[in-house]
């Protein structure tokens, strides 16, 4: 983390709007409907026909991140996927962000230059366009606020609520990876803390460390979906943890789940991470979040369809309300799925 004591310029030095200028000039515009980005009092969107789906998402220094272990490009990065994720989890594609950004005096010029670079890297890749913010300051930390502004067709989005008895529950990609990485990061830390004389372990842990400071959003499964002609049911971003999210849609399609723990998608790595911690890897699997991995439903009739999407399982099924939710476990014993993923509005 740069501070303003490290040789760097000071961002007193440009001004509000020298700053936005300065971070803003090589922004190239990709869609049609972006009729006006950056540079006037608002941007100019037109979507003619399409459904607009908007997203906000709020990063806040010492909760959402840590500065201590998170490369300020890697964050600039995550706070556009985990944004577009959410408009992905509406089957519906992104085309625009705003990023309003909340700065204290300790960042030098070229540490928030790295900040926007990864912003921008995730732009391209997710094929964005950045399209205004704001800037202010912070005399606490650093403050990202991230908006997402999509389009779809009316009959193909997917609502939390569309969830029937008998649907098919899929999850893309694997679970827990995010949390095991976070749990690495935090160890390291408290390590350090009480002993700076010694140096991270983070050997063997590439993958769980990119889940955690880089994820992805699963611009790969929504094309996939599209391809095969499939409008999940119901579907969310897995941001709260496997239980907490399918008790999401249950609750607002009022039915009840059967998930069936064997069938969990999990890492390698975090199966290691789990272990080292003396830790069940499924509580990292149910509880972490973070995975920004898709969570949804289908019709039964469409499961040889499901089976072919390459990194998409089934792993439970809808159930009538009065059956309740369940995980069933390897050895056959039901257990009531419980809402413990990580909580953003909770007492000190």
């Amino acid at each position: 983390m740069q501070e303003n004591n490290a040789k760097g310029t000071d961002i007193a030095t440009l001004g509000e709007f020298g700053l936005i200028k300065h971070l803003t000039k090589n922004i190239k515009l990709k869609h049609a409907s972006t009729n006006v980005g950056v540079g006037d009092d608002a941007a100019v969107l037109d979507y003619q026909n399409k459904k607009t789906v908007v997203t906000t998402d709020l990063l806040l220094e010492g909760i959402h991140f840590d500065l201590m272990y998170t490369p300020l490009k890697h964050l600039g990065y995550k706070c556009i996927a985990v944004n577009v994720s959410d408009i992905y989890a509406m089957n519906a594609l992104p085309k625009q962000v705003t990023v309003s950004i909340a700065i204290s005096k300790r960042f030098t010029l070229e540490a928030i230059e790295e900040l926007y670079e990864g912003i921008n890297l995730a732009c391209e890749n997710y094929n964005v366009d950045l399209v205004g913010g704001d800037t202010t300051s912070s005399l606490t930390g650093l403050c990202i606020s991230v908006t997402a502004i999509g389009e779809a067709d009316a009959e193909q989005l997917a609502y939390r609520s569309g969830a029937k008895e008998n649907d098919l529950i899929c999850v893309s990609g694997n679970l827990g990876a995010a949390f095991a990485g976070l749990q690495l990061l935090e160890r390291e830390k408290r390590v350090y803390e009480s002993n700076p004389a010694m140096q991270p372990d983070l050997t063997g842990h590439d993958y769980i460390l990119e889940r955690q400071l880089k994820p992805e959003a699963r611009k790969d499964i929504y094309e996939r979906l599209q391809e095969a002609k499939i409008v999940p049911s119901s579907m969310i971003d897995i941001s709260d943890g496997l239980s907490s999210d399918i008790m999401h849609i249950c609750e607002e399609s009022k039915v009840g789940c059967q998930i069936y723990e064997e069938k969990i998608p999990v890492d390698y790595e975090t199966h290691k991470m789990a272990e080292e911690l003396n830790m069940n890897y499924s509580t990292f699997s149910l509880n972490g979040g973070e995975d920004y991995e898709l969570l949804f439903t289908v019709p039964l009739d469409q499961f040889d369809a499901i089976e072919k999407i390459e990194d998409v399982k089934i792993i439970g099924h809808i159930t009538d309300i009065s059956k309740g939710k369940y995980l069933v476990t390897r050895d056959g014993v039901e257990i009531e799925l419980q809402a413990q993923g990580w909580n953003p509005i909770k007492e000190e």
